[in-house]
């Protein structure tokens, strides 16, 4: 079975658009023709008076009448014969084209061997046949038809490679899409024109894109995850080993500690793998930075808030989780006091974090905000490494950023920007 190719369809639609085309005005002209035969018999009483006057009366001798219609016949080149009233022959020019075959009255076409000819009826009742083949019979209708048949075939001919190129690059388009479809998610198809082709290929390219670094990212978050839940999977599983051998307090703390800090850790991978999968939570609140920072720094000493009253929407949670990562953060990280600042701008709104630890490395910037990463020296600290990503994240689904603005001996200062609410 032949494949229904695109560009075919597309040169197929040209075509026999241009054969309708075609059609049509054959249609219409045809049309047009039928309804000109009452003009064709206004010039047929025309011609026949016009004839009338350029011969000699009926009275004339048939010589004088026979040197006229040869004259007419060598001048318009045409065979001719003269009857009279009562269709006998009188003169006659080249062939005999014989009388008048209808019985009316009037002027009209007559067919014959050699086809059709005039039969014109003179004033004085006299008949002239006029037999036109020696002349170049024009065909408008054939005419045109060819005219337009020879259009067709040319915009056929060179419309084939634009229509040909136009769907070669939606055909690359789809083996791309096909070769995304196998697994290769580094597959990209090459940007060609300006147009709604090129568009289509940049928006595929980007979306291939952010699908390759999805998987990826989901790879490292499940490969990072699996090797962060052991640790305290082999701490609850020892707990509950040695509570079988002998009850303890103590050790029942502990293992409530652990199930709580498994608990954290699997709703933190949990809400990263749902903002990877821009399964975004309602994001139509109305968010008080200013309130919501001082909220969340009564939970610590030494934390100090200030700044501009600024809102913005989105989902309180949400927010509300990235502060608190980011305070955790400093306190963890860092040393005290933290504070926290908000600030507006004509367009944007912005908190600032800032902790008074050591700092963080500039060459550590960008790590610092991937999953599972912990910086140097920090391999002991009590957490995953969830926390700036999640801010990240959770930074980004607001249609934010996030940047390391300082970060020295004198402590590291994070700063998030959110639209302005209208």
């Amino acid at each position: 079975m032949i494949k229904r190719r695109l560009h075919l369809q597309i040169y197929a639609t040209i075509i026999f658009s241009l054969l309708a085309v075609v059609i049509v005005v054959g249609a219409i002209f045809a049309t047009v023709r039928e309804g000109a035969f009452d003009f064709d018999d206004q010039i047929l009483g025309f011609t026949g008076r016009l004839a009338w006057m350029a011969l000699p009366p009926a009275d004339a001798p048939n010589r004088v009448q026979q040197e006229a219609i040869s004259r007419l016949g060598k001048e318009f080149r045409v065979d001719i014969n003269l009857f009279d009233s009562n269709r006998r022959l009188i003169a006659t020019h080249g062939r005999f084209v014989g009388p008048p075959d209808f019985d009316e009255d009037e002027s009209g076409w007559q067919h014959h061997g050699d086809g059709p000819a005039w039969a014109l009826r003179l004033p004085d009742k006299r008949w002239l046949s006029v037999n036109l083949k020696r002349q170049k019979r024009r065909r408008p209708l054939f005419a045109i038809l060819f005219v337009l048949a020879g259009i067709t075939f040319a915009i056929g001919l060179a419309s084939y490679p634009f229509v040909r190129r136009l769907t070669g690059r939606l055909e690359r388009l789809r083996s791309g899409v096909e070769l995304i479809g196998e697994g290769n998610l580094s597959a990209r198809v090459k940007v060609e024109g300006k147009d709604e082709i090129a568009s289509l290929a940049t928006s595929f390219n980007s979306s291939a894109e952010k699908i390759e670094r999805l998987v990826h990212s989901n790879k490292q978050l499940l490969a990072n995850a699996s090797h962060e839940l052991r640790t305290p999977l082999a701490r609850i599983r020892l707990g509950v080993e040695m509570l079988k051998k002998k009850p303890d307090a103590k050790r029942q703390t502990a293992l409530e500690s652990d199930i709580s800090e498994l608990d954290q850790l699997i709703d933190e991978i949990l809400l990263m793998s749902r903002l990877d999968l821009n399964s975004k939570p309602s994001m139509n609140e109305t968010i008080d930075l200013l309130a919501l920072a001082a909220e969340e720094a009564s939970r610590y000493d030494d934390c100090d808030v200030s700044g501009d009253l600024c809102e913005i929407q989105g989902n309180s949670k949400l927010i509300r989780r990235a502060l608190r990562n980011l305070i955790d953060n400093g306190f963890k990280h860092g040393a005290a006091p933290v504070t926290v600042e908000t600030q507006t701008t004509p367009q944007e709104v912005q908190i600032c974090v800032t902790d008074h630890g050591s700092g963080i490395a500039p060459d550590q910037f960008e790590n610092v905000f991937q999953p599972f990463y912990r910086a140097p020296g920090k391999q002991n600290v009590e957490g995953y490494g969830l926390g700036l990503a999640l801010v990240k994240q959770i930074t980004e689904a607001h249609d934010g950023q996030v940047e390391i603005v300082r970060s020295g001996a004198d402590g590291t200062k994070i700063m998030l920007t959110f639209p302005k609410l209208d």
